[in-house]
């Protein structure tokens, strides 16, 4: 029993190593200890992304009070960049007023994550996209 352990740690260490090699800290960071990643039955506002070319997906929910996000959470299924994204959306998105937050851009999202490598740049359009959804639809419930 205490060989077997001994091999997960190893392979979860070699595994660790790898990752920091092609992601920045914060990258790492977000996707070990996901921000806000949690199901939110009470959101007045739910928006959804999937990018069907790697088969991620992102579900975004939120409490709006007075125009601006009081509290924002979301699940996702996807890579290491997707959840370190969809975490840093999150983020980046938390108090913000509706309009405020209509505007992060992917950019944003990269920058705030010190970079993503080339081939995982599209993850950032899944927060992005999944936001403005859920911003979208909050503002067609007020209709």
């Amino acid at each position: 029993m205490v060989a077997s352990n001994i091999d997960a740690t190893e392979v979860f260490c070699k595994m660790i190593m790898e990752v920091s090699d092609i992601y920045s800290e914060k990258v790492i960071e977000h996707f070990m200890c996901p921000q806000n990643a949690y199901s939110m039955p009470d959101a007045n506002a739910q928006g959804v992304y999937g990018d069907s070319s790697c088969g991620d997906e992102l579900i975004i929910f939120l409490k709006v009070q007075d125009n601006y996000i009081q509290e924002i959470s979301y699940l996702v299924f996807g890579c290491c960049a997707s959840i370190a994204t969809s975490s840093m959306t999150s983020v980046l998105a938390k108090g913000k007023s509706l309009e405020d937050a209509l505007a992060i851009t992917e950019e944003d999202i990269i920058q705030a994550l010190d970079g993503l490598p080339e081939n995982k740049v599209h993850c950032s359009n899944l927060g992005v996209s999944a936001l403005r959804d859920a911003i979208n639809n909050y503002y067609e419930t007020l209709k």
